[in-house]
């Protein structure tokens, strides 16, 4: 199913609207998206370097109200017996690494934006694309899915080739040497056979690097099928092809996995180690112990919290987008465009070509 432009060509977007003006624009769109990139990386270096400028290794980090050091901590950064912090450069130069990178970013997005060609196609076709283009399209979650692989790889290499990570059952960071390839344990959390919580029931760092070299194999294995093939007629037929249902899928694989995480930092104690960011919580409907009054609001609470909200309004943001890939209007409260060729708005007929 293609759908066509949605509002029509030539209409003007308010500018609460963002990148949707950039709709047909590839080259700004990519400035758009390089400088989005180039703000999420600043945030990360500033505000590493604003954690440890007020970080005190005397106090739990998880009763400091810190977000990103107890995450390098837990990946074995400057970590030593018992979860003590014993050496704070590591973060400083993560900190700072991530402004330089932003930087270059930043100057990317700045370009791409202003003095680029607005469209890729002017250049070269590698780089250009159409919405309705299903082959280009798959090509494009292709390389994603690669690069997905390939993050999931380097957390695999830190964790068996570069100083390990932290491990809370030894309170001490190690290596992991002998990492869980079995697919049937791997798997069997997904499919919940390996106990309660689910995937967030994962006990053990070999567990959690097997399932991440998984993870890597099946995204970058999947990557270079979507890259070297076309999309199935049953596929073509199924999806909206068009920049806005794009948006919509993405939104509503970003809430999914944000809920998903919401429940793994709430309950994993692994993964997240009470060292770092402090008990586990108790998830129900009758106890929130983090709302009721002396409980601390640990660095847990407030990952949680912020995994949770962020993904209840990118489902809103899904639900949005959907509707109006399908062409509904919101302003008329009814479908003004229809994506599908045996579905018309109201008040149109379908055409029958046999007539």
């Amino acid at each position: 199913m293609v759908a066509k432009s949605f509002p029509g060509e030539g209409k003007s977007f308010p500018w609460w609207a963002g990148n949707a003006r950039l709709t047909n624009l590839s080259g700004r769109l990519l400035g758009a998206h390089v400088a989005h990139a180039g703000l999420i990386v600043l945030w990360a270096g500033a505000y590493t370097l604003f954690e440890l400028s007020r970080f005190n290794p005397e106090q739990p980090m998880y009763e400091q109200g810190l977000i990103l050091l107890p995450n390098l901590a837990r990946l074995g950064f400057g970590v030593g017996a018992g979860g003590q912090i014993i050496d704070t450069y590591p973060y400083f130069a993560i900190g700072v690494i991530h402004l330089i990178s932003s930087a270059f970013l930043g100057f990317g997005g700045i370009f791409h934006s202003l003095k680029g060609p607005e469209t890729l196609e002017e250049r070269t076709p590698l780089f250009g694309y159409r919405w309705e283009d299903a082959n280009k399209m798959t090509t494009i979650l292709g390389i994603h899915l690669t690069l997905l692989g390939l993050g999931a790889a380097l957390l695999v290499a830190k964790a068996m080739y570069f100083s390990g990570l932290y491990d809370t059952t030894i309170q001490n960071v190690r290596v992991i040497s002998n990492p869980t390839l079995n697919p049937a344990t791997i798997f069997g959390y997904l499919f919940g056979v390996n106990g309660k919580n689910w995937i967030a029931g994962v006990d053990n760092l070999e567990d959690v690097v097997g399932g991440h070299i998984w993870v890597s194999i099946l995204c970058i294995g999947g990557g270079f099928w979507h890259i070297s093939t076309q999309p199935f007629p049953w596929a073509k037929r199924l999806f909206v092809w068009s920049g806005e249902a794009y948006l919509s899928y993405s939104l509503g694989a970003l809430a999914l996995m944000g809920f998903i995480a919401t429940y793994f930092v709430s309950v994993n104690t692994l993964v997240y180690p009470e060292e770092f960011f402090g008990p586990a919580l108790n998830i129900g409907f009758e106890q929130f112990p983090y709302f009721h009054r002396g409980e601390m609001l640990t660095s847990r609470v407030w990952l949680a919290n912020a995994h949770f909200w962020l993904a209840f309004f990118l489902l809103q943001g899904h639900i949005w987008h959907a509707l109006r890939a399908a062409g509904f209007d919101f302003r008329q409260g009814k479908v003004v465009q229809s994506t599908r060729e045996d579905i018309q708005p109201e008040g149109q007929v379908a055409m029958n070509p046999a007539i």
